[in-house]
């Protein structure tokens, strides 16, 4: 006799298999945070190459040091540890210190503007500093993003609404696949938009720790393009 329960739940509500956590260790494919590490990491070591005594953070190879330790731990760390449980809070604890190193490196970019030292006398130097710091302030707060939204992608998987943020798949679902779950790409991309609009664009944030988190990234790249960006435009002229 069919259980009418189970048919008026639907395949949304149904409960993950027991071997859920073994099979699927992140709930969706880890090459995109990846690699968009690795990006970051090349464009940073190359920047610590050109400019060698001139690091935002003061500390020019800690950023790239923090960066190996978490693709290792995205890489290997989930596959090899699905059960343990500081597998996900180690992750976010590498990506907080990504997102302060951001902070600290706009910081240190806006003193040597406002003392004219630095890699502000030189405009080119300065946009590439400033591009990197921006770069990197995006996909760290994607990141910080795609592991707080709803517990992390492991837990997003087994639950249809969302938790920290609406996407437009989930205001319309009409217009997503059937089982539509947001991933990492989503996020790079919501990183990207709230650095450039300096505000929410097609993704809502619906918990105070998503508003403020977006509000930090928000002031934060605000400032890189009205001042630093600004001053090295006008040094060209």
């Amino acid at each position: 006799m069919c259980d009418d329960r189970s048919v008026a739940a639907g395949p949304d509500a149904a409960a993950p298999p027991a071997d859920f956590h073994a099979e699927a260790p992140l709930g969706e494919s880890r090459w995109p945070p990846a690699l968009a590490l690795v990006l970051f990491m090349g464009v940073n070591v190359a920047l610590r190459v050109w400019l060698p005594n001139e690091s935002a953070t003061g500390a020019p190879w800690a950023v790239p040091i923090v960066e190996g330790a978490l693709l290792v731990l995205l890489l290997v760390g989930p596959a090899s540890a699905a059960d343990r449980r500081w597998v996900r809070p180690l992750a976010v604890t590498l990506v907080v210190v990504l997102v302060a190193a951001a902070l600290w490196a706009t910081v240190f970019l806006i003193r040597d503007l406002i003392n004219g030292t630095g890699v502000t006398e030189s405009p080119s130097k300065l946009l590439a500093s400033g591009g990197v710091v921006w770069l990197g302030n995006n996909i760290a707060f994607a990141m910080l993003y795609w592991l707080i939204d709803g517990g992390g992608p492991r837990a997003r998987m087994t639950r249809a609404d969302p938790v920290d943020f609406a996407f437009t798949q989930h205001m319309s679902p009409e217009l997503a696949p059937p089982g539509w779950r947001p991933v990492f790409l989503d996020y790079l991309h919501l990183g990207f938009t709230n650095a450039t609009a300096f505000s929410p664009t097609d993704v809502m944030p619906l918990t105070l720790r998503a508003k403020y988190t977006m509000l930090v990234q928000s002031t934060v790249a605000l400032a890189l393009f009205g001042l630093i960006v600004a001053r090295a435009v006008n040094a060209f002229t």
